[in-house]
Parts: C-alpha cells; sequence; structure tokens
C-alpha cells in the first residue's frame, strides 16, 4: 500500500506536506515526485511505469490552473487518482476546482479539496 503524490511543481510541498502529515498518523507509506503534465509528460508517465506492477496503489495529484496532471495521471494508470488541487484564496479555488473537475471521458479523478480529507479518502480506500 502506498500513495504516490505528483506535484505539478515544487512550490506545491507545503500544501502536499498538509497530505503526508495525516497519511503518516494513518502509518500509510507515500513518496513524493514533482513533475508537471504540461512541462515533463515522459517524467510523469516514468512514475507511473515505476509503479505499473504494484498491487496497492493510490495518485494523489496535486496542480493548479490548467489541470492537465490529475487527468493525464488517471488515463495512463489503473489505480485511483484523487486531485487535490492547491489554491491561496477563494478565487483561486474555483479556478482550480473547475480545472480539477472537468476531466475528459474516461479518466475517472476523484476532487478532494481538503488535504486532511484527501489523505483520510486514501485511508478508506486501502481500508486502514
Amino acid at each position: 500500500m502506498k500513495a504516490v503524490i505528483i506535484m505539478g511543481s515544487t512550490s506545491d510541498k507545503p500544501h502536499a506536506k498538509k497530505i503526508t502529515d495525516k497519511l503518516d498518523e494513518y502509518g500509510i507509506d507515500w513518496e513524493q515526485h514533482a513533475a508537471s503534465a504540461h512541462k515533463q509528460p515522459l517524467k510523469v508517465l516514468e512514475i507511473l511505469d515505476t509503479n505499473k506492477n504494484e498491487k496497492h496503489i493510490v495518485y494523489i495529484t496535486i496542480a493548479g490552473r490548467s489541470n492537465a496532471l490529475s487527468g493525464f495521471v488517471s488515463a495512463n494508470s489503473e489505480f485511483p487518482t484523487l486531485g487535490c488541487p492547491p489554491f491561496s484564496d477563494k478565487a483561486d479555488m474555483l479556478v482550480n476546482i473547475h480545472s480539477t473537475l472537468q476531466m475528459p471521458s474516461n479518466t475517472p479523478v476523484l476532487t478532494v479539496i481538503d488535504p486532511g480529507n484527501c489523505a483520510l479518502a486514501v485511508k478508506r480506500i486501502f481500508g486502514v
């Protein structure tokens, strides 16, 4: 069981830490990467390829603005993808939520706004 966090940028680390602190509390292993679907799609694919033979993975994507990362991960993996977009204020939140909610067909991304709830969702998916 492992949560794999993929951030669109290293500037998302403070948001990711809110998730990883809770994952640590729940005793869930995690790893963290920074790779943009727009700027580094091959790096994202490499992360997915590295984990493709694992049995229990949940991907957590952290990206704002034009959130291609969540859909890209979901479309190229068989594991659940939780999108937990970062935001600095209410206007930023609305932009980031909408870009995460609007995914193409066959790219199921579950959007979770609160980082603590994101970690709790992972815990429940794993049944721990």
